[in-house]
């Protein structure tokens, strides 16, 4: 069995704690490098799904369950955005504890005023999605690769965001009960929906491996348009060894690092790093030295550059080969 773990983040250059079994796979691995990416980029390009933008939209819809069909669908995730005195700062959901009531109370006035142009639907309080009534695409990143930045410099130049649209939903939003009650609590209001991922569900997409197991909606759109079994991400790798079968190449997505780390948060970024040692790297190199697995292989697309690095039982022998720590690969 060949597992390919997909860890964006992992390489962070302020932290810099030790890690012994990450750090020995990666020292031992063959290591190769392509055009870096961000997420997204790399699952786009990971199921062959050509030139054209990504429909994270329809993709999202897809992998929580439903049934895009042919519509235009695009990801509107709720957001804060923080007016300074000579730019709007984005703040993504995943600091603003948006509860499901919430997230269900917006959604339904904004379906309201909007009636006939646009349908939201929120499958989980960070992510959002509105059904289009005209085909469109939206040329903007994700909001979590968006974090901190000027919202016009996370919109690449005509984006194609309808700016009424977007001027009248944040009107709604502004004086909406929901947000009254945050604001009156200290908590920043959800003043905002932002756009990306535009687009209807490709015809197909191409996969190597025979299941993807992951928390983001997208991927696991992608395993069911690949025709490939999608499961939602267990606990711990041993979780994961007593599910998987023995044979041929699983994906594993590992996506607990960018949050934290876009929202500037150390310690969060250092638990997070942690977890993923204990729960995943370690037992995953105990499971490759007993040949429980064939071949380890992870993925890092947004350091310096886009890395794979590849172990096999018999690589874990080059002793020669000394460790390192995360940090020094940024």
């Amino acid at each position: 069995m060949h597992c390919e773990l997909l860890v964006p983040a992992l390489f962070a250059a302020d932290a810099s704690e030790e890690l012994p079994a990450i750090e020995r796979l990666l020292a031992r691995a063959r290591a190769s490098s392509s055009e870096r990416s961000d997420l997204q980029g790399w699952l786009h390009r990971a199921f062959d799904l050509g030139e054209g933008p990504h429909p994270a939209g329809a993709l999202t819809v897809l992998g929580s369950g439903g049934e895009p069909g042919a519509a235009c669908w695009t990801r509107a995730d709720p957001v804060h955005m923080q007016v300074l005195r000579d730019r709007v700062i984005l703040v993504p959901g995943q600091a603003l504890g948006v509860t499901a009531e919430e997230a269900a109370a917006l959604c339904e006035s904004l379906n309201r005023h909007f009636a006939g142009t646009l349908a939201l639907s929120a499958f989980d309080p960070l992510r959002w999605c509105a059904r289009l009534a005209e085909d469109a695409t939206f040329e903007a990143d994700c909001p979590l690769d968006a974090a901190g930045r000027d919202v016009g410099l996370a919109l690449a130049a005509g984006h194609g965001v309808p700016d009424r649209l977007l001027n009248e939903a944040q009107m709604l939003l502004h004086d909406h009960p929901v947000n009254e009650a945050r604001e009156a609590r200290g908590a920043p209001p959800i003043n905002s929906v932002w756009l990306w991922g535009a687009g209807r569900l490709p015809s197909a997409a191409a996969s190597r491996w025979r299941s993807v197991s992951a928390d983001e909606p997208v991927a696991l759109g992608l395993a069911r348009l690949a025709r490939v079994q999608p499961r939602r991400l267990p606990d711990s790798a041993a979780a994961w060894l007593e599910q998987a079968p023995e044979e041929g190449r699983h994906l594993v997505v590992l996506d607990s690092l960018r949050a934290p780390l876009a929202l500037g948060d150390a310690e969060g970024y250092r638990a997070a790093r942690a977890a993923l040692e204990r729960g995943w790297f370690a037992p995953l190199l105990s499971a490759l030295r007993a040949g429980r697995i064939g071949m380890l292989s992870i993925h890092v697309p947004d350091g310096p550059e886009c890395m794979a690095y590849e172990t096999i039982r018999g690589d874990l022998r080059k002793f020669w080969r000394r460790p390192r720590r995360l940090h020094e690969y940024a």
